[in-house]
């Protein structure tokens, strides 16, 4: 099956420091990849590039269709809400961005697959902290988005908020969405990734289904891969 997504030779410079250092990287439909690495190993800057949000220093991006930004859903680890907004509204005002205007149908069915549907007229200033990653994650799907990208969506929730998020994480893949995430959380990559890529000092170091990266590492689990290849 042809990628959606194609990235060769990905390199980005900030002054003299070379951060990303020749990536390759392929997003196949239907699956769901785990980008994981040590803080500042590169995968926030490499999924930048990939989304047009910075431009690469070398390298290329070839997408399936001409214009990737119409179906691409973006979850970054700080997105600004309008907080005087409900959550309801919040939506609305993204769509208008897209042009778009969402029936009251299509506003409960966002509201309802992320969990948000008893918070759909309360301000975003006053949504917990697992509500808030729930509405930036239903912000990102307003347009319906073929490919979601989410970095580090159960970074700092508590335990109940990240089994809440890992479970829409599986609800969005069932329907069709293909997913790209990172997390420094390897029991969640083990759970929800069909493919792991490991990213270390701006360059891939493994790349696999969980289960099959320990196995050819000779190690017991993802954790020790981890702890193994970003010394």
């Amino acid at each position: 099956m042809d990628p959606l997504i194609l990235a060769r030779g990905l390199v980005k410079r900030y002054g003299g420091r070379t951060v990303v250092k020749g990536i390759d990287l392929d997003i196949h439909p239907n699956e769901v990849v785990a980008l994981i690495g040590p803080n500042g190993a590169g995968k926030t800057t490499t999924l930048e590039m990939i989304l047009g949000l910075r431009p690469p220093d070398g390298g290329s991006v070839a997408y399936w269709c001409e214009d990737p930004r119409k179906h691409l859903g973006v979850q970054l680890q700080a997105t600004p809400f309008f907080p005087a907004l409900t959550a309801a509204e919040n939506l609305q005002l993204i769509a208008a961005f897209y042009g778009m205007r969402l029936q009251p149908g299509e506003m409960r069915d966002i509201l309802q697959r992320c969990g948000l549907a008893e918070a759909e007229r309360t301000e975003a200033s006053r949504l917990s902290g697992g509500q808030q990653k729930r509405l930036a994650i239903a912000i990102a799907l307003v347009h319906r988005p073929q490919v979601l990208f989410l970095d580090e969506p159960t970074a700092a929730l508590d335990p109940r908020a990240r089994k809440e998020i890992r479970d829409l994480i599986r609800r969005l893949s069932r329907s069709g969405t293909t997913i790209v995430f990172t997390s420094h959380d390897m029991e969640e990559v083990e759970k929800l990734a069909d493919r792991v890529i490991l990213i270390h000092r701006g360059e891939i170091r493994a790349e696999g289904s969980p289960e099959s990266l320990p196995r050819q590492y000779g190690v017991g689990n993802l954790e020790e891969l981890y702890l193994e290849l970003t010394v």
